[in-house]
């Protein structure tokens, strides 16, 4: 790729579903699009363009070789879904023309010589204007130059008169905005009235089904609610069954992962879900109340069992729950009964425990505190929330986050990434004359924003936390197999720890945080196979690989692959891709190692060792975390609470649906969502940020949310959001960040942080 080309964030403005599988660079003045699967560039011809690459529609654009067949399906849709969509709002818009009172023609005897009149604008527009007969001259001069403009431009609407003139309208400005503001009222009705978020429009299924609509024109029929809740959910459980068959037959060759998910519902019930997630996708597989047996490692080995044996044990490469103790011995059980097998703890969950501990160390809080304090004000005072908005050009200041800990660091981060723009509203004429600005939280604010200590202190607290937030999205991924990165991902986030805090006391505070935290991920074989198998770290390796990465690799070759005379030729392999032998050292394979994913890397290149690269695959096809996924929309609870066997069956089968097309949606979506901080979908991790403390309500004077301005998450202001896998670079040298042996010493230092 040109070293000119840089990176453009894609913006949630973009609605097109092409957008999801493209890259955005910028060359010069210049745009350039980059195709996701096989990495063509596009120097031009748009988004249009770009989806028949998709679609592998002949004609305009090369078709791409690598797009997965859904993909490929869904852009063939959207594709027909616009020639479908305008020949429908052809036919609506001239439907219009023809009933709306405002194109009603005002038709003038013709004896009388006058022009007839359209729409009340224009006659009002024209009502300086000489009515002149056709028999005047300037008349004649006027009607063709109505003419010429009708020819030169086509999107203007003529009204007709039985022998007279035209009277011209741009059908795309007052009858388009007409349409599409009643269109959007009846939406926004329907949405408040049965609750739903307002995020529900970014779903690809919203967008389907108003295409769906407006193909069926004025004829369409709205379904009953029997046939919802009949036919049309007995359909879609069976299409979500044939999606899942289809993802199945893939399993065979990648393995899969069996997901298991616990959680607490608002009234206190504990509910598991079990998930196994394959490149393919995660599915949803089912749910149960696990209140009275949670703590039970026994029950919890009984119902992992089941759902293992259920999928199928020779499908199954490791089994993936939270660190508590009750599933770590539930996970050791199951190992024992299955030792072709693995149980891990969630990378996410680990991570997240560690950025907890690193919260409260004293100095961190304490800085974390005097940021809340800014955001509590900005946003609890309308005209404060415009303004910060203004000056960060639509940003929020506030990054709602995995959980109320992961929140905590990113907000950090918006906020030193913002710290100019904050700054610069808080030096303005336009804060001086805001009288909230007179008020003690905003000089508090002015204070903060000003003190020097205060920016050194959350620039020192993002180097730390950065890599940690980096591998916690990248081992929490639905689209990328984390496997291959999450080995690499921790060490870079030690080292650099390591960096940026120099002095042994320091940095050993932190390590030791990480240690306890991820002593089990650290020493798990598939994690270090993962990093042996992934060629991009490998071969940046100089010098002897680490034993302990050497040996968690032939872990897996033992437990993987039962068969010795198999095992046996893996070890004879080995040796060619330690050696960059064959295939492995052609200059394609070694570019590739940066470009492709390391399972596509294997199965492009890795012919000449098929059983290692059997092997690979299967572990690099592996994620290393519980997906995260919306539950607070799912009906888990009225299962629970229904008696009766044929209701509970049909709300089963309706939450079979709805968690499998929610998990679909994340899995095809590959736009940053741009979550609201105000929104009540978030509040539970950004509570602490934006409720007011110590103040009572009146004290906020106007906070109408009428009047204010929306967020529109101008990411071009921001650092580039570049693929998190692709910052963790080469270099794996230092053997002290791979002893993982806990240092007592500095264990109590480092909230001293005027030191570092």
């Amino acid at each position: 790729m040109s070293s000119n080309l840089e990176p453009v964030a894609i913006t949630p403005q973009k609605h097109d579903p092409a957008w999801k599988h493209a890259q955005l660079f910028k060359n010069g003045d210049k745009v350039q699009l980059k195709c996701i699967y096989c990495l063509k560039m596009f120097k031009g011809g748009g988004i249009h363009r770009f989806k028949e690459h998709l679609a592998c529609q002949k004609g305009n654009a090369s078709m791409c070789s690598s797009v997965p067949p859904d993909v490929r399906l869904l852009m063939q849709q959207s594709l027909d879904g616009v020639v479908v969509k305008k020949r429908k709002r052809q036919k609506i818009e001239d439907e219009i023309m023809n009933v709306n009172p405002l194109a009603t023609v005002v038709n003038a005897p013709s004896n009388l010589g006058v022009q007839s009149i359209g729409v009340q604008d224009s006659m009002e527009q024209n009502s300086g204007h000489m009515l002149n007969s056709p028999g005047d001259g300037m008349g004649r001069n006027l009607e063709r130059r109505k003419k010429i403009r009708a020819t030169k431009n086509p999107a203007t609407v003529y009204t007709n008169t039985e022998s007279e003139g035209v009277v011209p309208m741009e059908k795309n400005t007052l009858f388009s905005k007409k349409i599409d503001s009643h269109i959007h009222m009846a939406i926004g009705r329907f949405l408040y009235d049965i609750g739903a978020p307002f995020d529900a429009v970014n779903s690809i299924y919203f967008e389907q089904m108003v295409e769906a609509i407006a193909s069926g024109g004025s004829g369409f029929q709205r379904p009953s609610h029997h046939e919802l809740r009949g036919w049309v959910l007995k359909n879609s459980v069976e299409e979500v069954k044939n999606g899942i068959d289809r993802g199945k037959m893939t399993w065979g060759r990648t393995g899969c992962s069996i997901l298991v998910d616990q959680w607490t519902t608002e009234a206190g019930r504990i509910l598991i879900s079990f998930l196994a997630y394959c490149p393919e996708g995660t599915v949803f597989l089912k749910s149960l109340d696990a209140t009275e047996i949670s703590t039970s490692a026994e029950f919890l080995y009984e119902l992992i069992k089941q759902v293992v044996e259920e999928v199928g044990v020779g499908q199954v490469v490791q089994v993936i729950t939270s660190g508590e103790e009750q599933y770590a011995v539930a996970g050791k059980r199951l190992t024992d009964t299955y030792p072709n097998l693995y149980w891990s703890a969630s990378a996410a969950h680990c991570i997240d425990l560690i950025l907890e501990d690193f919260g409260n160390l004293e100095w961190i809080s304490t800085v974390i505190e005097q940021a809340k304090s800014i955001t509590r004000f900005v946003y609890n005072y309308t005209a404060i929330l415009n303004m910060v908005r203004r000056y960060t050009l639509g940003n929020d200041i506030v990054d709602p986050s995995y959980s109320r800990f992961t929140t905590n660091f990113t907000t950090l981060k918006r906020m030193v990434d913002l710290k100019h723009n904050l700054q610069a509203m808080v030096t303005s004429q336009e804060w001086m004359d805001c009288p909230y600005s007179k008020k003690t939280a905003g000089l508090e604010m002015l204070d903060c924003l000003s003190n020097q200590t205060f920016w050194s202190s959350c620039e020192m607290i993002v180097r730390l936390t950065l890599p940690l937030l980096r591998i916690l999205r990248i081992a929490s991924s639905e689209t990328r197999p984390a496997m291959g990165y999450t080995y690499a991902g921790m060490y870079k986030a030690k080292e650099a720890i390591k960096k940026a805090l120099v002095k042994r006391e320091d940095y050993m505070v932190y390590w030791n945080i990480i240690h306890q935290r991820w002593e089990r991920l650290w020493h798990h074989p598939l994690q270090a196979a993962g990093f042996f198998l992934n060629p991009k770290f490998f071969y940046s390796i100089q010098g002897d690989i680490h034993n302990e990465i050497l040996s968690g690799m032939f872990d897996c070759i033992e437990r993987l692959i039962p068969d010795t005379r198999v095992q046996d030729k893996i070890i004879k392999e080995l040796n060619l891709y330690k050696s960059a032998a064959g295939d492995f050292g052609r200059k394609m394979a070694i570019r590739a190692r940066d470009n492709l994913l390391p399972s596509e890397w294997w199965s492009t290149y890795g012919g000449g060792c098929p059983n290692l690269s059997r092997l690979a695959i299967r572990i690099l096809s592996q994620t290393s975390s519980v997906i995260f996924c919306k539950r607070n929309q799912i009906p888990f609870e009225q299962i629970i609470n229904t008696r009766n066997y044929i209701e509970r069956q049909h709300l089963t089968d309706l939450v079979f649906v709805h968690y499998n097309l929610r998990l679909r949606q994340m899995f095809m979506s590959k736009e940053q969502e741009s979550s609201d901080p105000l929104s009540f979908d978030n509040i539970c991790n950004v509570e602490d940020w934006i409720r007011p403390r110590d103040l009572y309500l009146e004290e906020y004077g106007n906070s109408d949310w009428m009047t204010l301005d929306s967020s529109s998450m101008n990411t071009m202001l921001l650092r580039p959001l570049d693929d998190e896998a692709e910052e963790i670079v080469e270099g794996f040298d230092d053997q002290e960040i791979f002893s993982s042996l806990k240092d007592d010493e500095g264990e109590t230092t480092g909230d001293k942080f005027e030191n570092h």
